[in-house]
């Protein structure tokens, strides 16, 4: 009987193996020690050992849940990792009644894995209550954002990055960074990251980095969204309440921090400009909902131990304002949804306001450009013995270089279902039209645009676009859209659909088949017609000879000369360089 009772108990502990799934969590200890701490600070948690650190934390505390939410370009899910006190579970618009969210990402870049486990202690502390946990204020994180780049582990590619021993890869499966891919969404992690923050809709975002660029004293450097282009009142309460309240409270926990050191291999004494974030990045995406957003940058060269507790402590200072300031952020982010609308201008590019700037009490080392041993060429070389503390000039002020009005609402025909997608994706309400429409729209031709040579995240993308304006009666077909600027997604909709916007679905190259012309002339049977033409419109002859007399070129290329009159002609086509979205104002 016994020899029976030991073979069963064989028997089904290897079925209990075998069946086990791929995706179940692994068993985590009941006293929750991550990677970090047992290594000593020297490694990061995989992708897997962050997972079931979080499905562990879930079943053992009610105040924390998991969820996989949509599709990564990996093939694995976005996880999202919610953080209740009051343990009410994850209902979003329930949470939003009596609570702010601070919404933290982690893993964009896995190589700059601090917050991945910082954000894993924070959590874990605040449960077993080893710190003092927000009463109002909900946690949530994806964990690791980037999946696919955290999977393809390697200890080289940091190359100026001190620790940890192995990390993830700054592009994602399909090679895209994805801090560049927020609003083109050309991923399926940034297709699902805009699910969860409409879903999310947080009052505060932080997105955990490691910073790439000069030498310093300091371990934690923040970029907080720009204040002019957030704007209005809620901009003001994060440049002059927010961030130096943040900056005190670290002090006060001695850690030093300083605007994130926008320079390139030169030292910062002699000052530098805050980073302008457009909607590719992700704190410029999230201010399109006015969403207060910041980026942690952990210095590169410190070790990795004193990088995850800066950015521990960091957070834990962002819950606390969050907490002190909760009631008037929520006031704040209501008023900055109404100052937008109709009829108003709206600051489309930005420079920086060289009129005015901060002071920084700058705590750097001296540097120098030495000749090379290597190339012979000058090279920049820091003397860390040599720390120093500077005033240096801070250039933190821009300035609206251009702006458009407001209009009531756009119009988009339904065949531009790559544009639909997207709109819908980010809750933007859309009215089809249920029978053929004619209105009096704004219309836009492509006057003109340079683009760039080499290729940037998928993309060749456009700058510097001009566009002509005109008046027109349009016949809309049923099932084109009307949009209505008058909703929560204004912002986002003057920065996709105004072409001259930086990052607008124009200068992405979402409408490039409107730049190729079509249909063409042969110049045996054009030139006959051209000579016709002229001949018929006196006005476009005296034009025709001013422009040959005074255009060299012009008048040196017989091409150019029919293709400029076959464009004054009515049988030049309409749809080239014309831009398919109209405006009513």
């Amino acid at each position: 009987m016994k020899k029976l009772l030991i073979l069963f108990v064989l028997i089904y502990s290897c079925n209990d193996k075998t069946e086990k799934s791929d995706s179940e969590p692994e068993k985590v200890a009941l006293d929750f020690t991550t990677t970090f701490e047992k290594s000593e600070g020297l490694e990061t948690a995989t992708y897997q050992e962050t997972i079931d650190f979080y499905h562990g934390l879930a079943d053992t505390y009610s105040e924390i849940s998991i969820q996989a939410i949509g599709e990564t370009d990996s093939g694995k899910p976005l996880h999202i990792v919610t953080l209740n006190m009051k343990g009410s579970g994850a209902d979003f618009e329930n949470l939003r009644q009596n609570n702010r969210i601070l919404f933290i990402n982690n893993g964009i870049h896995p190589g700059e894995s601090d917050g991945i486990d910082a954000t894993m202690l924070l959590f874990r502390d605040i449960v077993k209550g080893n710190i003092e946990a927000p009463k109002n204020t909900v946690l949530v994180t994806i964990p690791i954002y980037n999946v696919g780049g955290s999977l393809n582990r390697n200890s080289t590619t940091r190359t100026n990055q001190n620790g940890p021993k192995e990390y993830g890869f700054r592009g994602n499966a399909r090679n895209y960074d994805l801090n560049r891919d927020f609003i083109k969404s050309d991923t399926k992690n940034a297709r699902t990251f805009a699910k969860i923050f409409h879903l999310v809709q947080p009052d505060v975002f932080i997105d955990n980095h490691v910073s790439n660029g000069a030498d310093y004293q300091y371990t934690l450097t923040h970029l907080f969204t720009q204040h002019n282009k957030l704007g209005g009142a809620l901009g003001h309460f994060m440049q002059s309440k927010m961030m130096p309240s943040l900056e005190q409270k670290l002090e006060a926990k001695s850690w030093d921090i300083t605007p994130y050191v926008n320079v390139f291999n030169r030292t910062p004494d002699r000052g530098f400009t805050q980073f302008l974030d457009t909607p590719r990045y992700s704190t410029g995406y999230t201010t399109l909902f006015n969403t207060l957003g910041m980026m942690v940058e952990t210095h590169m060269l410190k070790p990795y131990k004193q990088r995850v507790k800066g950015t521990y402590e960091l957070m834990k200072s962002m819950i606390e304002i969050t907490e002190e300031h909760g009631d008037k952020i929520a006031q704040l982010r209501k008023e900055q949804a109404g100052i937008w609308s109709a009829g108003k201008r709206y600051p489309l590019t930005w420079s920086v306001d060289t009129t005015k700037s901060s002071n920084l009490k700058f705590k750097g080392y001296e540097g120098e450009m030495i000749p090379s041993e290597f190339t012979g060429a000058k090279r920049l070389k820091y003397d860390r013995s040599k720390p120093f503390t500077k005033d240096v000039s801070y250039k933190n002020y821009f300035k609206a270089t251009d702006s458009v009005n407001i209009p009531k609402a756009y119009v988009i025909p339904q065949g531009w279902h790559n544009v639909l997608d997207l709109l819908r994706l980010n809750n933007v309400k859309l009215t089809e039209f249920t029978n053929d429409t004619t209105l009096t729209v704004e219309s836009y031709k492509i006057g003109a645009y340079e683009t760039r040579t080499s290729p940037y995240e998928g993309h060749y993308p456009h700058y510097d676009t001009t566009i002509n304006t005109s008046e027109e009666n349009i016949t809309f077909r049923k099932g084109d859209y009307l949009i209505s600027t008058d909703q929560k997604a204004v912002r986002y909709l003057l920065e996709t659909l105004e072409p001259k916007a930086p990052d607008s679905f124009f200068n992405w190259n979402f409408f490039d088949t409107i730049l190729q012309q079509k249909e063409g002339f042969s110049p045996y049977v054009w030139e006959d017609k051209a000579e016709q033409l002229l001949k018929d419109n006196p006005k476009l002859q005296i034009e025709y000879n001013v422009k040959i007399s005074y255009d060299e070129d012009f008048a040196n290329n017989w091409y150019a000369q029919l293709d400029w009159l076959h464009k004054q002609s009515k049988h030049y086509e309409t749809a080239h360089l014309q831009y398919p979205l109209y405006r009513i104002n």
